[in-house]
């Protein structure tokens, strides 16, 4: 029997509204319109809209496959076969191919211009039988009563008042996190606490060969750089640090970028003939998390549940799986609510221990100990091997698969033990006695 409509009985009724057309929104849309779910997708902006996260992973490849859009990404993107580690104190730089990844499926991943692969993305979802409408905000949502239909009140850009009555909502919002912030689940994590500031540039230093169109991390004295090359002979470039360091700043977020980009020498060898051609965009508080990702008739997915910071290229993959579980979420609460909260809770559960694998690198990611580590090209016991599947994506291995990866925090651990008495792990994967004898964190 169809659930009763709510209160508001002029609200149109729909099976599944989305709020978001990014990656997660529109990837959960694509799933469910296929299935023949009927799903509403409001996208505040209107597409092609600039977005920051153009590096893919190696396991995009599979999501992009069941949506039937691989070859349409391979056209607008740049084969990505693997991550640059580069390091500003070493002076050198490893790579990390994703073809020595355990497990390898696919050996590769892109990177794209966000603004053409969310809207591929987006058009997919419609051409799949989605209804979309942009430029159409959502403000409000009024909760289903008990076996009913939530209300979902939106505004268009002609400031036209739209209500819809959904059986279920699937809130991918982004860093808006509208439900999140309303229900007051949305808590910052401190641990990963950052922040960024970047821009496009043109005449940047592109790799060549084998490490050709690969993300380059630069890890530089105050935080990190990304360097990404898209196409046209763009390049991405950003600064992560810590939040204070963008608050005592005493100059534009511009020169703020510029200043750092100076101050690193690999990154400043690189731009030396770049030339910047897009506004310089800054945003704060990078990580934080819901403290839970559904309740009853919604499930918040992508950024809007939680945003790791970006070191390890994870957003698209963890927003697009994330629609893939929304997207079966959603089908199996539309049958019966208790299959439903039992698929929520899984989801959750996977890709919190996600999120769990990366943060634990990325808490340490400016920790000299750390840095020695990926700068080592030290594969004892498959460490490296190991800490390649993660790079490509492979965050959810079974408890038995983990072996590489506990090796990894076992030997850091040590390390750091070794650390404490002035001894610093080489790239040649020695320990010796570093200048001056006792090293301070952070040194």
């Amino acid at each position: 029997m169809d659930p009763p409509g709510h209160p508001d009985e002029s609200a149109e009724p729909v099976d599944v509204l989305i709020i978001g057309g990014g990656p997660a929104g529109a990837t959960a849309a694509a799933v469910l319109a296929g299935r023949g779910t009927q799903v509403l997708l409001l996208e505040k902006d209107r597409h092609p809209r600039f977005h920051i996260g153009e590096s893919l992973l190696p396991r995009n490849i599979a999501v992009f496959e069941r949506l039937g859009v691989l070859a349409q990404v391979a056209a607008i993107g740049v084969l990505k076969p693997a991550a640059e580690f580069v390091s500003d104190e070493h002076g050198s730089a490893v790579a990390f191919p994703f073809s020595l990844a355990r497990g390898a499926r696919d050996p590769y991943a892109f990177q794209v211009p966000r603004a053409a692969f969310d809207q591929l993305l987006f058009d997919n979802a419609a051409a799949r039988g989605a209804r979309t409408l942009e430029q159409c905000r959502a403000v409000s949502l009024d909760p289903a009563p008990a076996g009913g239909r939530a209300l979902v009140r939106a505004v268009t850009a002609d400031r036209q008042h739209l209500a819809f009555a959904p059986r279920f909502v699937l809130d991918a919002s982004g860093r808006d996190t509208f439900l999140a912030g309303r229900l007051g689940l949305r808590e910052p994590n401190a641990r990963h606490a950052s922040a960024a500031v970047y821009a496009h540039y043109r005449g940047a230093e592109f790799r060549t060969g084998e490490r050709e169109g690969c993300i380059s991390i630069h890890l530089a004295r105050d935080g990190w750089f990304w360097m990404i090359p898209l196409p046209d002979g763009l390049m991405s470039v950003g600064f992560v640090a810590h939040p204070s360091l963008f608050k005592s700043r005493d100059s534009s977020m511009a020169a703020l970028l510029a200043a750092q980009i100076e101050a690193s020498p690999t990154v400043r060898a690189r731009m030396r003939a770049a030339e910047r051609i897009s506004a310089v965009t800054a945003t704060g508080n990078y990580s934080y998390a819901a403290r839970t990702s559904w309740g009853e008739g919604y499930m918040m997915i992508g950024d809007s549940f939680a945003f790791l910071d970006p070191i390890f290229s994870s957003g698209v993959l963890f927003a697009m799986m994330a629609g893939e579980m929304g997207a079966a979420v959603a089908e199996a609460w539309l049958a019966d609510p208790r299959a439903g909260r039992v698929l929520a809770r899984r989801a959750e559960r996977r890709l919190r221990r996600g999120m769990a694998a990366l943060g634990w690198l990325i808490r340490r990611i400016n920790e000299p100990v750390l840095r020695d580590m990926f700068l080592s090209a030290n594969n004892r016991f498959r460490m490296r091997d190991g800490l390649i599947s993660l790079l490509a994506g492979d965050f959810d291995r079974p408890l038995a698969a983990r072996g590489p990866e506990f090796a990894f925090k076992t030997a850091y651990h040590m390390l750091s033990l070794a650390h404490r008495i002035g001894l610093r792990l080489h790239p040649d994967g020695q320990l010796r006695r570093a200048p001056g004898g006792m090293l301070a964190a952070g040194s």
